[in-house]
């Protein structure tokens, strides 16, 4: 049952990247996130009353909250990161970088949960590795707007806050109700993320926003709790090795989304990127 959230939540993840840019056209990418961050509070709390896991609260552990804290605050940096990189590049070359954190993300399962490396696993990360620079790597001819390109920065810190997601995250939800885990991380980005919005003074904004931004952000901010509604679910009974792969198919549902929506087209050396990453998807699931 596990690995049909995790695909659950590959597929809510995948709309949210097309979403969250739509929504971001006219409002800042950090003011986006914490209103984004709102919903999904909402919607996870929410979701822990209609399971009774409230009644928990009282029996969760110092370390285990200590676990979910770390993962809310690692969560926010990777959202603050990749909205910007979503807001300043393509949907189709940022979401490539955002899902290269599974290489990092095994690495790191090795080190700290135990999890093994197979050859398979090996393979994959080759081909995850390589795949990501085909679709992110411009041809010569086209240019790019100089304010743009500060997305791969941005993009490669959401991947690697990302990992740490992934791990503290699978710690933090070995002895709580993943519903309430997940609400419980999701008061830490909030508070992290309205902190970044008074820090660089963008509160102001709210009232400038359009109706077209508040639809898209609230969706996109509705789907990534369904997202994370399922993941963490799938985190608590699954392998982060396996899980976080499936995730990352989230990939595909995003080039397609992008691709209808946005009208961003894919050069041939992108399509044998995103065929190499799906190659390395499929031999970690093995």
């Amino acid at each position: 049952m596990w690995i049909l959230f995790a695909f659950g939540s590959a597929f809510f993840a995948g709309i949210t990247a097309v979403l969250a840019k739509i929504g971001m056209e006219e409002v800042n990418s950090t003011l986006a996130t914490a209103l984004r961050t709102v919903v999904v509070l909402l919607f996870s709390w929410l979701i822990v009353f209609m399971v009774g896991s409230h009644d928990e609260i009282g029996d969760i552990s110092g370390r285990t909250l200590c676990f979910l804290v770390l993962s809310g605050l690692s969560t926010g940096a990777s959202w603050l990161c990749y909205f910007r990189a979503l807001q300043l590049g393509d949907v189709n070359k940022v979401a490539p970088i955002d899902k290269s954190s599974t290489v990092l993300t095994i690495l790191l399962a090795l080190i700290f949960l135990g999890e093994p490396i197979s050859a398979c696993k090996v393979v994959g990360i080759l081909s995850i590795g390589m795949g990501t620079l085909l679709m992110i790597t411009r041809s010569k001819t086209s240019g790019e707007h100089p304010q743009r390109k500060g997305w791969l920065m941005f993009a490669a810190l959401s991947a690697v806050f990302a990992s740490l997601t992934s791990i503290f995250g699978k710690i933090g939800v070995e002895n709580v109700e993943s519903n309430l885990g997940t609400a419980i991380r999701t008061v830490v980005v909030l508070l992290m993320a309205w902190m970044m919005v008074f820090v660089t003074g963008k509160q102001g904004e709210i009232k400038t926003i359009g109706r077209k931004s508040w639809l898209f952000l609230i969706l996109s901010g509705l789907t990534t709790g369904l997202s994370w509604m399922c993941y963490y679910r799938a985190l608590q009974d699954g392998l982060a090795s396996v899980v976080v792969p499936i995730d990352k198919l989230s990939i595909v549902v995003t080039i397609v989304f992008s691709s209808l929506w946005l009208k961003e087209r894919l050069s041939k050396k992108a399509v044998a990127g995103l065929l190499l990453l799906l190659v390395g998807t499929g031999a970690m699931l093995f």
